[in-house]
């Protein structure tokens, strides 16, 4: 195998793992917004799975759906960043608004506990998938 063919095969299964990820993440989007963009993002996020499944090698990377279902949790902790509790903002003309926020801290580490899973299944997937009959490593 020539370098480039080497380091192409070593990328795809990432990059089946980041495929998946973004299927995740539309399936997700799709739930949470059920009653709004949902049901335009759902049929995306179905094709999405149609389209990888129907792919012998993407199924490598198929732990990425859980990795992918983290990103609303890490929007949820993004956007309430500067809490817990009541946040005041002033602007320029004198006006000042205020806002309760919750604490980021669950919904960054429930996001990290998805990530971290979905790497778990993943590696195990390609650690089975390398894997001879007897467990064995295969060579080449």
């Amino acid at each position: 195998m020539t370098r480039p063919t080497i380091a192409r095969s070593r990328a795809a299964p990432w990059l089946w793992f980041a495929a998946w990820v973004i299927d995740g993440a539309l399936f997700a989007l799709a739930l949470l917004g059920a009653m709004t963009i949902g049901v335009f993002v759902l049929p995306v996020a179905l094709a999405g799975a149609v389209l990888l499944a129907t792919r012998r090698s993407a199924a490598i990377g198929a732990g990425g759906v859980i990795s992918g279902l983290s990103v609303p949790l890490f929007y949820v902790g993004y956007l309430n960043r500067d809490g817990p509790g009541t946040i005041c903002r002033s602007f320029a003309d004198g006006g000042q608004e205020c806002r309760e926020e919750w604490s980021p801290l669950p919904w960054l580490l429930a996001g990290l506990v998805l990530v971290i899973v979905g790497v778990v299944v993943f590696t195990a997937m390609r650690r089975a998938r390398h894997a001879g009959p007897r467990g064995d490593a295969r060579v080449g």
